[in-house]
């Protein structure tokens, strides 16, 4: 049977529990996977907002989803299809279950990888997890017809 000295013993030992700090103040604060927006803002190829009512603004214009859709068709056309796409939400809306659905559509549809900011958190949008959404197109809510004003005179 081999001896070990006492000292190598707690030498050993002392090395095992600082290995095992080192490892743990490695893992300390990590946010597993997730990556602060604003950081990664420039990373992206296309940059679109989340506008009123399931719209998205795309270059400063308002489309509905399936006019956004178009706009991806377009791209994919001539070649120019952005490989990431990031939805962050706009001055006039935050991004909705809605938005995230047309686009996670948009994801399965064209192929690019689509990101949207979750609180200042980079989250990938997944369609299975979402729950893909068919396209549509915005439509402005109408009153009632007015019905046509009668006459109501005698004989007349």
């Amino acid at each position: 049977m081999i001896r070990f000295s006492t000292l190598l013993k707690r030498a050993t030992a002392a090395i095992m529990l600082g290995s095992l700090l080192v490892l743990a103040g490695c893992h300390l604060g990590g946010t597993k996977g997730e990556v602060s927006t604003a950081s990664m803002k420039g990373q992206f190829d296309v940059v679109i907002k989340a506008y009123k009512d399931g719209q998205f603004l795309v270059d400063g214009a308002v489309l509905s989803a399936i006019d956004t859709g178009s706009h991806f068709a377009y791209l994919k056309d001539q070649g120019k299809l952005p490989k990431t796409v990031l939805l962050e939400p706009s001055d006039d809306s935050k991004i909705r279950k809605q938005h995230l659905q047309y686009m996670a559509r948009m994801v399965l549809d064209y192929g690019f990888r689509g990101y949207y900011d979750d609180r200042g958190t980079l989250t990938e949008i997944n369609p299975v997890d979402i729950k893909a959404r068919q396209l549509e197109d915005h439509h402005e809510l109408r009153s009632a017809p007015t019905p046509p004003v009668r006459d109501h005179s005698q004989g007349g």
